[in-house]
């Protein structure tokens, strides 16, 4: 008989190895999904809108990649959507429904957020997924606003978080029920098995993908709509994307991305250069 580590049982793990995904309802609490909104919304008001942020995009990605994106992997950085601003970049709405995401350190320099990152049922599922040394490499905010809320590209988060052996995992919150309205999550089943495509990488002159992107078919894809408080967990090979809101409601999620530490190497020309090794959640 196998012996299965953590709080994934035998039929989610088989699903997640066919498929590259996973979805956990009701993995966090209604009191979790409130204290993590309500200290966004803190958060947001006591963002200075005149300070230095800039436009997040994964359309224009190496246009929009800058200092301020480099510096918010050990910081709490705030990124506007592309479509918040007129011809004069000025906003056209409040600040609260003009930001794309905050990131990307929120599970290391908020202690809510932390409180969720670092919990004993994080910790177990990655026991389960196999994890000996994991960290949080990234987490972050996203609003995916309403009418404006961005387009996601078809993408694998190995590209952007790699190591040597790949290790990524995407842990995927929903604080709000995302339906395909909103701008769910899309898939494609079983991607994750046809390997890596291509990799995001940062040298001297900024950064910029080393190949391009394939065509995929929408017809491939499925959509994860699913209620607030559950989890999408995402195999880093695994390609899916999100669609413009189109909508009048938003569709927040906290989302974390875990790599181990343990028998694999964080690849230097990654987009994220840490001056301070993340703890790990455990060791194993």
């Amino acid at each position: 008989m196998v012996v299965i580590e953590g709080n994934l049982n035998s039929e989610q793990l088989q699903f997640f190895d066919s498929n590259g995904y996973l979805v956990l309802e009701s993995f966090a609490s209604q009191e979790e999904i409130q204290s993590m909104r309500k200290r966004m919304e803190q958060l947001l008001d006591e963002f200075d809108c005149s300070s230095d942020a800039s436009v997040f995009s994964t359309k224009n990605q190496q246009e929009t990649t800058n200092d301020h994106f480099f510096e918010s992997a050990e910081k709490i950085s705030f990124f506007w959507e592309e479509k918040a601003f007129d011809e004069d970049r000025n906003l056209k709405q409040p600040k609260q429904l003009s930001i794309n995401k905050v990131g990307h350190a929120l599970h290391e320099k908020d202690a809510v957020f932390n409180k969720f990152s670092s919990s004993d049922k994080i910790s177990s599922m990655l026991r389960s997924l196999g994890y000996k040394r994991p960290v949080v490499i990234q987490s972050m905010y996203i609003f995916k606003q309403p009418g404006i809320g961005g387009e996601v590209v078809p993408h694998q988060d190995n590209s952007f978080l790699y190591t040597e052996p790949t290790t990524c995992t995407g842990l995927w919150l929903a604080l709000e029920d995302a339906t395909i309205v909103n701008g769910c999550l899309w898939a494609i089943p079983g991607s994750h098995k046809n390997g890596l495509v291509r990799r995001f990488l940062r040298d001297e002159s900024g950064v910029h993908f080393d190949k391009p992107s394939p065509c995929y078919s929408q017809e491939d894809f499925v959509s994860l709509e699913v209620k607030a408080g559950s989890l999408v967990v995402i195999h880093g090979d695994l390609i899916h994307q999100s669609f413009e809101n189109q909508s009048s409601k938003s569709r927040h999620a906290y989302s974390l991305h875990v790599v181990d530490t343990n028998g694999c190497k964080w690849a230097e020309d990654n987009w994220i250069r840490r001056n301070v090794d993340p703890e790990p959640l455990f060791s194993s």
